[in-house]
């Protein structure tokens, strides 16, 4: 047999088609005789031929890795012994390869302790004195180990003390590279016993990669993913040699004669440092050596006649640029802005920034803006409080830059912080937008790449103007659709497209007016199925589905149905992630607007976007070895069913064994976030008629949420709290016992999986995406979600637990936490998602069971108060006291709490109003005004002491909003207790500073005093009657008011009008004609 085998494995490697098919056959037929095993074995030891050899034995793992058991055994353990023979006496590299990883797959079948023989090999080979043996001995042991991790755990401590000799073997370095692969794969599971002897080897594992990186680069930059590892799964074994560890990193992402792949690996490696142990760079003083080191490197001219890859021409613009060394530098300051407190990074930062922005040099002046940019996310507080004005200048003052790079640094820079500096930014606009406007009227003579970067700056700034958008609106819809219909370039009429959507974003139905001809524009462009114009279609569904969201129903809704259909041709005609993710977002829109006309479609839209969220259609495993053989032996047993099905149960845990990883393409990952956010939307606003889609879509959401995407992971764990949310609204709208138990139902399974999250979750993004959605699910459903008699307790933990920095998502830099002051702007941002939970648990059980609860999670909240705290921590710790007193107004047992709490809560507002910051301020009064609410009678000691901080307060206060806000504190101080408070002197002062000027939330408040005062003491409300009709005159048909507020204030005109109507004529009369009119027909509709 062993002949006839070697004959068809050289046929197989034949370059003819028919000859490799007819020996597939034979090998088929060969693989049902039972010889085949000892017939393998002889071709793999025996055959001159290296390529014949190898086959044999990827045909042999093949086997053994499906049908291990029905192996005799016999043939077992001859196999044993014939694979270690071939392995010492084969020459060749690539058989060894083979044979290493048959040997990884037999371990897999029979532990180590069953195979002496293999441990004898290692042990010998890797202590051999001949190089070439050491070499060998160390693949197998690699590929060995890699596939087996656990099953070598008692053997760790003989495994890291010879691998630390391997690592000074420095002539050795492909000895070097498999025994720092081998660390890698079991770095994961040692335990504490291996900590000692792992921490000892750091030392030689970096000088080991220093004769790697001679060597060889490419191993040297897969070698180096050890580090990662270690920081990953045992942070704490590098510590210690943590500044060591980052000069090592620097000073090869440093050196430009190094390639620059291997550079990008290191300072990847810095990235993942400081984004795991920010606190330790910092307290090992390593920020300014890496600020130094990567500074060069940001600033480094390009070669004489290249360009950056994101300033050449044919460069999309959309920041995926491939990873330089450039972008590394510039992704290591992102990551310090995103986990460092601002404060000192800027200290050392700001320095080095200034020198390059006043360079001579133009890649200087480009890196201090690239600088700038990556600041804004992570920073943005900080940015936006301190310092706007003048990076704004350097911003704006580059825009007329004598070189191109510099200007698209400050165009990209303008478009960052237009994105995270809100809503400062935007009072800039009367500067910016003529600016901004002035680079699109050169449109046609610039680059593309250039102009590209323009529409980025301009779309980001206008996105959030808002109303402000107004006066510009005839000029950008002008040059837009004048783009859209004179330009032959696809990438300007791209561009275009884009731009209107942000435009649509701030002007809402301001639009209106040039819908018709936008709709007319984008229908070219929607239907077209010709590849180059794809990316030009997708775009255009973008918009249209921001048009949906913001010019208004009565515009849209005429095309709904026409969308829904558009939609489902696209998906039915074109195979395309982008495509199929864009009409998700449109049937969202649609959703919004016109509900019903999906209602038919739910059966074809769920379909497929469950198919995309369960396909794994752009994933990619990489395969340790090209997998022609893999066809030989898949079906070779179809007649017998039992074996079918062991060959699938083996194979789910198998054939992972060969993946060395997995990749998933961008458009795929986009497409799974984007089909998980539209599956929860329709679901919240199709109500009932999304009730059968329901639990499909559901079970396959929660499936995503261990996806190795955290962005996918994310969107699951927000369409979990719609769905939670769309079922609660089915339950109110049809109150019967079954759908309520399927509320129930999916809140026992969605609130603890929310909570294991924050309890595991490593990314900080997601846990707050969690927090936030958890948030939304207790708003909406209130008391349902603590029906289970643990849940209060477990929710309260997890909130505890994210204030006190416990989660494995926050570094807590050791156990001691020093400087609780300051942080990164995104970990207090974290602690203020879980803040805003307190109230709303607080407005949805009884305030005596939540006490407990409650006081041991106020001192965090009261700590962020003190002076020494940043504005944003102020003001998040005075508005969550201030919504808890608001909540606990609503519950049973609330006043009796607030009573209790009010001690020391007062000294707090009270503070607080005093705040130099207004919406410190702001948040302050509206706490006090709701502490004299929740505590009633209780706190009437301390109204004297309000009323003259109220009283100080107004006489100096110049913020709109402060003032709103004092008018409504003093208003719930006297519906509370109004006998304690002299109306005389406060309602006059009141009522000159009305009608509100920001806050119309507050009008309900307002008029409702006023409507109490009236039947309490009408004599003193008629004397004010002027100045109160004239505030309804502003409130009664203004949109911005709510319905309660406009129907109390309605009435209480009326009762004027009934009762007084002589003085309600004058004060009638002395209105302007717009108000007398908005009033008497407002009192008429009521």
């Amino acid at each position: 047999m062993t002949e006839e085998l070697e004959q068809i494995l050289s046929q197989l490697t034949q370059p003819d088609n028919a000859i490799i098919q007819q020996a597939t056959a034979q090998l088929k037929q060969a693989f049902k005789d039972p010889a085949i095993i000892p017939g393998l074995c002889a071709v793999m030891s025996g055959s001159q031929n290296p390529q014949i050899r190898q086959s044999a034995a990827v045909m042999l793992r093949l086997r053994v890795k499906k049908h291990w058991k029905k192996i005799s055994p016999n043939d077992r353990e001859s196999l044993k012994a014939v694979v270690l023979q071939a392995f010492m006496q084969e020459t060749e590299h690539t058989v060894q390869h083979s044979l290493s990883q048959l040997c990884a797959v037999m371990v897999k079948h029979e532990t180590p302790d069953h195979w002496p023989a293999l441990l004898q090999l290692l042990t010998q080979s890797t202590k051999s004195g001949n190089p070439h043996d050491r070499q060998v001995g160390l693949l197998l042991l690699n590929k060995v180990i890699e596939s087996n991790p656990e099953p070598f755990k008692p053997h760790y401590c003989q495994l890291l003390q010879l691998l630390r000799s391997v690592l000074e073997d420095h002539n050795n370095p492909t000895a070097l590279y498999y025994c720092i692969l081998t660390l890698t794969a079991i770095t994961a599971f040692t335990g504490t016993e291996e900590m000692h002897l792992m921490r000892s080897i750091l030392p030689n594992l970096i000088v080991a990669l220093k004769c790697l990186i001679k060597a060889d680069e490419n191993q040297a930059s897969e070698a180096m993913e050890v580090f990662n590892e270690l920081m990953e799964s045992e942070v704490s074994i590098i510590v210690p040699h943590v500044a060591d560890i980052v000069r090592f990193f620097l000073e090869v992402g440093s050196d430009t004669n190094l390639s620059d792949s291997l550079r990008v690996k290191a300072l990847s490696c810095v990235t993942f440092l400081i984004k795991l142990k920010s606190k330790t760079v910092l307290k090992q003083k390593l920020l300014n050596p890496i600020l130094q080191a990567i500074f060069p490197v940001l600033t480094a001219a390009p070669a004489p006649g290249e360009q950056d890859p994101e300033d050449e021409e044919d460069n999309s613009g959309d920041g995926t640029d491939n990873e330089s060394p450039k972008h590394c530098a510039a992704q290591i300051i992102d990551t310090m802005a995103l986990h460092m407190p601002p404060e000192k990074l800027f200290q050392q930062l700001m320095p080095l920034t200034q020198t390059c922005l006043a360079s001579e040099n133009p890649y200087q002046r480009k890196g201090g803006l690239m600088c700038l940019a990556v600041l804004a996310e992570g920073c943005a507080d900080h940015i936006r409080t301190k310092m706007l004005k003048s990076v704004l200048q350097t911003v704006c003052q580059s825009l007329s830059d004598s070189s191109e790079v510099v200007r698209s640094a400050g165009l990209f820079a303008l478009g960052q912080f237009s994105e995270h500096l809100q809503p400062e930014v935007s009072t800039y606009c009367s500067e910016l937008m003529p600016l901004l406007l002035g680079y699109l009227s050169s449109l046609n003579q610039a680059k593309i790449g250039h102009v590209t970067k323009a529409f980025y700056a301009l779309e980001n700034f206008m996105e959030n103007l808002g109303a402000d958008i107004e006066p510009y609106l005839p000029t950008l819809m002008e040059t837009m659709l004048s783009a859209l219909n004179n330009t032959d370039n696809l990438k300007i009429k791209e561009l275009a497209v884009s731009a209107i959507g942000a435009i649509a974003n701030a002007a809402k139905e301001l639009l209106v007016p040039y819908f018709t001809p936008v709709i007319e524009s984008l229908k070219g462009f929607l239907t077209t199925t010709t590849e180059e114009m794809r990316s030009l279609q997708t775009q255009s569904l973008d918009t249209l589905s921001v048009l949906a969201r913001t010019i208004g129903k009565d515009v849209f809704s005429p095309l709904a149905a026409e969308c829904v259909q558009l939609g489902l041709n696209l998906t039915d005609t074109i195979d395309d992630p982008d495509l199929r993710r864009c009409t998700y977002s449109l049937y969202s829109a649609v959703s919004i607007v016109s509900p019903d006309c999906l209602t038919p479609h739910l059966t074809a839209i769920t379909t497929v976007m469950l198919y995309a969220l369960k396909s794994s259609e752009g994933v990619t495993a990489h395969l340790e070895e090209d997998k022609t053989f893999v066809l030989l032996d898949d079906d070779d047993d179809d007649n017998e069913e039992k074996d079918t099905e062991d060959f699938l149960e083996d194979d789910k845990e198998t054939d992972i064994q060969d993946v060395a990883g997995f990749s998933v393409e961008n458009a795929y990952i986009d497409e799974k976030e984007d089909a998980c956010e539209a599956l929860g939307e329709i679901a919240f606003n199709a109500g009932v008629a999304f009730q059968p889609f329901l639990e499909s879509s559901f079970q396959q959401v929660y499936e995503m949420r261990d996806f190795p995407h955290e962005d996918v992971r994310r969107a699951a764990f927000g369409a979990m709290g719609q769905f939670c949310r769309a079922q609660h609204k089915v339950w109110k709208e049809n109150p019967t016992e079954a759908n309520h138990q399927a509320l129930l139902k999916l809140l026992d399974i969605v609130v603890p999986c929310f909570l294991e999250t924050v309890r595991t979750e490593p990314e900080r993004h997601v846990v707050m995406g969690v927090l936030e959605s958890m948030n939304s699910v207790i708003k909406s459903c209130k008391e349902e979600v603590f029906k289970n008699p643990s849940r209060l307790k477990e929710i309260s933990h997890a909130i505890r637990d994210v204030l006190k920095k416990k989660t494995p998502c926050q570094d807590s830099g050791g156990d001691e936490v020093d400087d609780e002051d300051q942080q990164a702007e995104y970990d207090a941002m974290l602690q203020e998602f879980a803040g805003e939970g307190i109230p709303l648990v607080a407005a949805s059980v009884p305030a005596d069971n939540f006490f407990p609860f409650l006081n041991d999670l106020l001192p965090f909240i009261m700590n962020k108060a003190k002076s020494s705290c940043t504005v944003a921590d102020r003001s998040f710790s005075v508005g969550t006291i201030a919504e808890i007193l608001h909540a606990l107004m609503s519950v049973s047992g609330g006043r009796g709490v607030a009573g209790r709490l009010s001690n020391r809560l007062l000294p707090v507002l009270v503070a607080g109003a005093k705040d130099s910051d207004p919406e410190v301020r702001n948040n302050s009064v509206f706490g006090l005004g709701c502490l004299a609410q929740a505590a009633g009678p209780i706190v009437v000691s301390d109204y004297p002491m309000m009323l003259s901080v109220f009283s100080n307060l107004l006489s100096k206060e110049s913020d709109l909003r402060v003032i709103d806000n004092l008018c409504a504190a003093l208003c719930r101080m006297i519906m509370s207790n109004v006998d304690a408070v002299p109306l005389e002197q406060v309602l006059p002062a009141l009522v000159a500073r009305l009608p509100l000027k920001e806050d119309q939330d507050e009008n309900n408040t307002v008029f409702s005093c006023l409507a109490m005062l009236y039947t309490h003491s009408p004599a003193l409300i008629v004397t004010l009657m002027k100045p109160i009709v004239a505030t309804s005159s502003h409130v009664l048909g203004n949109k911005e008011v709510d319905k309660e507020s406009q129907n109390i204030s309605a009435a209480l005109m009326q009762k004027f009008a009934q009762n007084h109507s002589a003085d309600f004529q004058a004060a009638v009369t002395a209105l302007p004609a717009e108000q007398r009119d908005s009033l008497s027909a407002a009192i008429t509709a009521s």
